[in-house]
């Protein structure tokens, strides 16, 4: 596996693929690997002939410091497991790197970005589009891969690519759980056991409700989530929002176009965020 740690390294080792007809999967990644991400890297290597992960936290995403500075890091061990389930290409630059052009860039991403992440994260998501739209720029890879989770971030993603027309298709990986039904997230490392053991409500309230869907209403369904947390004093839900899948504006009734309920709960000072879908 190569490891590329500044831009102009990783161009010149994916000039030589694209070169040779090669199709290039990229995974970008904060770190911090789990079992989600390695089912991603599976996928591309599956579809792609030459796969490139990125490990970078990306500092302008953050609107929280304290998020910033306790985001799991150990990037000794996420490259020695890429090497292991062959990846090929590693991209681990620094912070100078990235950004030795200042973040000037501002996007608008309409009623996507004004919802849910957007409303309790101001910022998130120019930041996450600097940084994935530099790595297009940079790799110029056919697939990247993303994982369902961060469901208003792919919407924002595919959005993205619309507008500036990026030769690149955005591939929705579904959400990895642990056996016990929690999403896999590198944020997961930074729980308690104590509170590990409780954070499976999550997806076992959501649940829950998806199997209620056929006899109670939307409104219904929402009230029924934001009670089933006020009976554990661990929670403390910051949204959940049954939402149409496309537009992910606020709905009252079944639309047309897919109806998911988001959610995001902080347990032990650790923010977890997931997802169902009803239809």
């Amino acid at each position: 596996m190569e490891i590329c740690r500044t831009i102009n390294e990783l161009e010149a080792c994916l000039e030589v693929e694209h070169l040779k007809g090669k199709s290039v999967g990229l995974l970008p990644t904060m770190g911090a690997l789990h079992e989600g991400h390695l089912s991603l890297l599976q996928r591309a290597k599956e579809e792609n002939d030459v796969v490139v992960c990125s490990i970078f936290v990306n500092p302008v995403q953050f609107n929280n410091k304290e998020d910033f500075e306790k985001y799991p890091r150990d990037v000794e061990k996420d490259e020695r497991l890429l090497e292991e389930k062959g990846c090929n290409i590693a991209f681990v630059p620094s912070a100078d790197e990235v950004y030795a052009e200042p973040a000037t860039e501002q996007y608008s991403f309409g009623d996507l970005e004004t919802v849910m992440e957007g409303s309790a994260r101001p910022g998130h998501f120019n930041g996450v589009a600097t940084i994935v739209k530099r790595l297009f720029d940079w790799t110029k890879a056919n697939r990247a891969y993303f994982g369902e989770k961060d469901y208003q971030q792919i919407a924002v993603i595919k959005d993205l690519v619309r507008q500036f027309n990026i030769p690149v298709e955005i591939i929705v990986c579904p959400i990895f759980r642990d056996a016990d039904g929690l999403a896999t997230s590198s944020r997961n490392q930074r729980l308690s056991a104590d509170k590990r053991s409780i954070a499976p409500k999550i997806h076992q309230i959501l649940s829950k409700s998806y199997n209620l869907k056929d006899s109670l209403s939307l409104s219904q369904i929402k009230n029924f989530v934001i009670s089933e947390f006020k009976m554990y004093k661990d929670f403390e839900l910051e949204y959940f929002e049954i939402v149409d899948a496309q537009t992910l504006q606020p709905l009252l009734k079944k639309g047309n176009n897919g109806v998911i309920g988001c959610i995001a709960v902080w347990l032990g000072g650790v923010r977890l965020i997931d997802n169902q879908r009803y239809y």
